[in-house]
């Protein structure tokens, strides 16, 4: 797949992503797309929609636990999911920019 990308590896243009290029980007760095990830890429991208704002790790914790399940919306779910930094990289499969306050 030829996108444009930054040094990160984050889409350049948002309007390139689609669920073809989430699995692309998911495989790229070693994630196998479920249904578990669609909820919350479909959450994250929901927010970034009403905000702007792709979100650190405490605000997606809460925007999972209120959009998917209380029980999915907790850090270690989501490095089972997302691993290393949950944040940044459920938000680079989502075709979001790199969370701002995420080193």
């Amino acid at each position: 797949m030829n996108l444009a990308t930054d040094k990160d590896g984050y889409l350049k243009h948002l309007g390139d992503w689609n669920p073809e290029v989430a699995a692309w980007l998911a495989q790229s760095v070693g994630v196998v797309l479920t249904d578990e990830h669609w909820e919350v890429i479909n959450a994250l991208r929901a927010f970034y929609e009403d905000t702007g704002v792709s979100p650190a790790m405490r605000i997606l914790v809460k925007i999972v636990k209120q959009k998917v399940s209380i029980d999915k919306g907790n850090s270690i779910h989501l490095l089972t999911l997302f691993p290393d930094n949950p944040a940044k990289l459920a938000s680079k499969i989502a075709g979001l920019p790199r969370p701002t306050n995420c080193l």
